[in-house]
């Protein structure tokens, strides 16, 4: 049974419809990555990361039902977002992409889902966490134990609580290359199903979609080898869809817009009962070099202003057709709020 506040809450989340169209922000060390990349010669400071997420969210929060930001870089944004927008605040430590052994989790210091919800009132915890069924038993186990104990607290707190799960499989470290697509859907799947079950009490599940579409004959992102026909492919969101008890939105997992549009547009065509997305890189990353060149915050709004916006409302467009999160929960229609 969801609580008045989750409920209250997940409905300042997402759109009167019950769709969550939201955006994410919240990258750390990846965004610290991309500006490095971007202009080597420069060091990128905290407050560039800072000044970074303060104009993503004022320029691109009005057309979101939430942001994603984090504690760390992220709570002068949340002051900038539009007043119809959500907040959803990151609980997990921003690591490296340079994956260690079970590649295990960690909660930002002095934090906590209290501070989340009471100091910087916040509508929703997200946590991010990479999981893989073919991961040693051992290392799972902890991470089981870690979702149980952040459930808990966001229980206590009546605030949602939204999973990340980002998969892999630990004797295939090119997540990116065909073998890793053939075991993507299996890994999305078994992720999915494991983390419905009641005692984790997550309320959202953030998901990868389950193919790779680099990989799906007749897709327009195909590139090749073929590892899914289309049919496939469009089987395989049924079943993760199939798969997951409780709402459920993608992640845009760092494509480009075209490619997670068109993601979008098959997991409709499958006719998966996605509740929106919660994207981030795909709508604002194409900004980096443009900000991190001269620093220049102004050329960087100029573009969230043009293209930024045409890539949220693009998204926007591909989920017309998503389940609203109280349909797959099995709850009527919440009244206004």
């Amino acid at each position: 049974m969801l609580s008045a506040g989750k409920l209250a809450r997940l409905q300042r989340l997402s759109t009167p419809s019950g769709i969550i169209a939201a955006a994410a922000m919240d990258q750390r060390a990846g965004l610290r990555k991309m500006l490095s990349e971007a202009r080597p010669d420069r060091e990128v400071t905290d407050s560039m990361l800072a000044q970074f997420k303060i104009a993503v969210t004022r320029i691109l929060s009005p057309y979101a039902s939430a942001i994603l930001l984090d504690p760390e870089f992220g709570l002068e944004a949340a002051r900038a977002r539009a007043a119809s927008c959500g907040l959803l605040l990151a609980y997990e430590v921003s690591r490296p992409s340079q994956p260690e052994p079970g590649r295990l989790p960690s909660l930002l210091d002095r934090v906590s889902v209290k501070r989340i919800a009471e100091d910087w009132q916040a509508d929703a915890v997200k946590f991010l966490m990479h999981y893989s069924p073919f991961e040693d038993f051992a290392f799972n186990d902890i991470k089981h134990a870690l979702v149980e104990r952040i459930g808990a607290e966001c229980e206590t707190y009546q605030i949602p609580f939204f999973l990340e799960l980002v998969g892999y499989d630990p004797k295939l470290p090119d997540a990116k290359g065909p073998e890793y697509a053939k075991r993507k859907p299996e890994v999305v799947v078994a992720s999915v199903a494991e983390f419905s079950k009641p005692h984790y009490r997550v309320d959202v599940l953030k998901v990868e979609v389950p193919v790779n579409l680099l990989y799906v004959e007749g897709a327009r992102a195909f590139r090749g080898p073929a590892v899914y026909s289309r049919a496939e492919a469009l089987e395989h969101f049924r079943r993760a869809a199939e798969a997951a008890r409780r709402p459920f939105i993608y992640l845009s997992a760092g494509v480009d817009n075209p490619v997670f549009v068109e993601s979008l547009e098959m997991a409709a065509e499958a006719g998966a009962d996605f509740s929106g997305v919660l994207c981030g890189r795909a709508t604002w990353k194409g900004g980096v070099p443009v900000y991190a060149q001269e620093n220049d915050v102004e050329a960087l709004e100029d573009w969230l202003a043009t293209e930024g916006v045409k890539n949220i409302r693009a998204v926007n467009e591909a989920i017309a057709s998503a389940t609203p999160w109280w349909k797959k929960m099995g709850l009527p229609a919440p009244a206004a709020a």
